[in-house]
């Protein structure tokens, strides 16, 4: 490569980059300016979406976290992973794994509830 030409291609490549850095400097600003008038008007707004939220509480669930749920609902006294799993009709080698991603799910919205027995034994059941 000519030394030269070298030259004219940095040259464009710093140039590219000046305009560029000088372009989003200029962009920030005026977002800055665009999201105090936002912010403003989401306040509001979040405030009046947060009572409706505490009024209704509705939680979307998968088909398969549904159907683990169905499960753990029809077995008042307790179920474990792997019988879930055999419930849904999984074979027995990976039935307590297809279940523990649903289950995890339902732990976190509160809708069942981990109990530890003896040991490494543990059983869910429905709140």
């Amino acid at each position: 490569m000519r030394l030269a030409h070298k030259r004219k291609v940095q040259m464009k490549l710093q140039k590219r980059s000046k305009v560029n850095v000088s372009n989003t400097l200029s962009s920030q600003e005026s977002t800055q300016a665009k999201e105090t008038q936002v912010v403003a008007a989401a306040a509001v707004e979040v405030k009046v979406e947060k009572a409706a939220e505490a009024t209704v509480s509705t939680v979307a669930l998968t088909p398969k976290q549904q159907q683990v749920l169905d499960i753990v609902l029809a077995n008042v006294e307790g179920i474990n992973s792997k019988s879930i799993g055999l419930a849904a009709g999984q074979d027995e080698s990976k039935a307590a794994s297809w279940a523990t991603g649903a289950l995890k799910k339902l732990l976190t919205e509160s809708l069942v509830q981990k109990e530890q027995l003896s040991g490494n034994k543990v059983i869910y059941k429905p709140v």
